[in-house]
């Protein structure tokens, strides 16, 4: 982990009401010190909280030169429940964020090719989905966020007013909390971690 002085802040953008949450993430991710990345609200993103992706502009760039947004829900809805992003803990917010920025880990290996390919996969194979997500969550968890992250699935699996159905999903794409627990306690997590990225 990086000290937050040692962040690249000249090639980042951060909304001031998720500046701490967005710097906690960043600080375990000294790979990304020097990408560029926009954090930035959006009234509403489909079936999701977060979403990160390539910026359109350096999608045709070599892989070390792409930059990358990362789009959060300012109004977010899960089935009949609505929250704020300000009415979501430090933790949980921060546990997202991480699982963003280790979707962004995995596309720096990717090719143009490879991430045009990556795209149609995730849009007709929910298979692809799965693998997707749990790398996402095994790159965080590998770069020592597996706390945050877990508060993140306790926030929405222990939430009464969150559906069984958005559960489901959860459960079905994501790794389950006992899942994280066992890779922090294992503590071998750098190697699977490669494996998984593709």
């Amino acid at each position: 982990m990086i000290s937050a002085q040692e962040i690249n802040l000249e090639n980042k953008t951060i909304p001031p009401s998720i500046y701490q949450e967005a710097i906690t993430a960043l600080r375990h991710f000294p790979e990304l010190k020097d990408t560029e990345i926009t954090f930035r609200f959006k009234d509403n993103i489909q079936k999701t909280t977060m979403q990160a992706q390539p910026t359109w502009a350096s999608f045709v760039k070599r892989r070390q030169h792409r930059s990358y947004i990362v789009l959060i829900s300012r109004n977010i809805q899960i089935e009949e429940e609505h929250f704020s992003i300000t009415d979501i803990p430090s933790d949980v917010v921060t546990g997202w964020l991480g699982h963003e920025l280790g979707h962004v880990m995995d596309y720096r290996e990717r090719s143009s090719l490879g991430m045009l390919i990556f795209g149609i996969k995730y849009l007709f194979s929910t298979a692809h989905i799965k693998e997707v997500e749990r790398t996402a969550d095994m790159f965080a968890i590998s770069h020592g966020m597996g706390d945050y992250i877990l508060k993140t699935k306790n926030f929405i699996l222990d939430h009464v007013n969150i559906s069984e159905k958005y559960k489901r999903r959860i459960r079905s794409f994501y790794m389950s909390p006992e899942e994280v627990m066992e890779l922090v306690q294992r503590g071998e997590l750098e190697d699977t971690a490669t494996a998984f990225a593709r």
